[in-house]
């Protein structure tokens, strides 16, 4: 694997489109805990930053309330990846989401870098994937 060419960039925000930033919000404050750290309006365009820290984040989710063609399915891959403390915690997430009618990937444990994961649709059809065991949430002491 080959070094950077520069300094090595920090990675502050995903951003994403939403039908209903309202809607949007109340999901992910629901399911991730994230909490409403930044609102504004740019050109008509209501924009939302969302982070697990009230001040300074250090990243974010940032939603845009931009009209965008409705998919019926986002690309497989695509989704964003949230870490919680344990399997229990990815069931009861996956039990909520089957009430809300929002479940896409019923709780299963996809290997050893995977981990425990479920799938969960957001109010805009994004994939939002609840997991336990990956590497990722091992380093950030979540395993």
């Amino acid at each position: 694997m080959s070094e950077p060419s520069q300094a090595a960039a920090q990675l502050t925000h995903v951003a994403v489109r939403t039908h209903d930033i309202d809607a949007s919000i109340a999901f992910y404050q629901k399911y991730a805990g994230l909490h409403l750290v930044h609102e504004r309006e740019d050109d008509g365009i209501r924009v939302v930053w969302l982070s697990h820290e009230k001040q300074e984040p250090e990243l974010a989710i940032v939603l845009l309330s931009m009209p965008h063609e409705r998919v019926l399915e986002p690309p497989p891959c695509d989704h964003l990846g949230f870490a919680v403390e344990s399997r229990e915690a990815v069931d009861r997430i996956a039990d909520l989401a089957r009430e809300d009618g929002v479940l896409k990937l019923a709780p299963l444990h996809a290997g050893e870098v995977a981990g425990y994961l479920t799938m969960v649709r957001d109010p805009s059809g994004n994939t939002c994937e609840f997991s336990h065991g990956q590497a990722l949430g091992a380093r950030a002491g979540l395993a």
